[in-house]
């Protein structure tokens, strides 16, 4: 017998092994996201009111960006909707729901001056008051 069928009958992942694989990926890729974020650029288009929370669960641009801060988003978008993606698969949810959720909860979480999305889709800049978010917020 083969080496690698040899481990294939050795090895079956049970239910619990394989929730525990999904949680495990869905951290893998929510740490990269979470540590990108982090990036001075990020920081600075954040703070300079460039860009913001969209009610989608991704970041927009509240103003024209360059090409840097294009790219910047792009990146953390692709990154978001990985994680978002493995997210929904481990909940049983759809992406666009769970990265709906996640939106709501971004833009909870906005700091003043910080830009977000209202419900009607202009640009905010947050406030000492919460944020104006969508009715379907939980």
């Amino acid at each position: 017998m083969g080496k690698n069928k040899m481990l294939k009958k050795m090895w079956k992942p049970t239910g619990l092994a394989l929730a525990g694989i999904a949680v495990t990926a869905a951290v893998a890729v929510a740490v990269p996201s979470a540590m990108a974020q982090r990036d001075p650029a990020y920081a600075a288009a954040r703070s300079a009111g460039q860009i913001g929370e969209q009610l989608d669960g991704y970041l927009g641009f509240a103003t024209t960006p360059t090409p840097a801060i294009r790219a910047l988003v792009e990146d953390l978008n692709i990154k978001r909707k990985a994680a978002y993606t493995a997210s929904a698969q481990s909940t049983g949810s759809t992406v666009q729901q769970f990265a709906f959720t996640s939106g709501c909860n971004l833009i909870a979480n906005t700091k003043p001056g910080e830009k977000y999305q209202t419900p009607s889709g202009a640009w905010k800049t947050r406030d000492s008051s919460p944020p104006e978010r969508d009715p379907r917020c939980p």
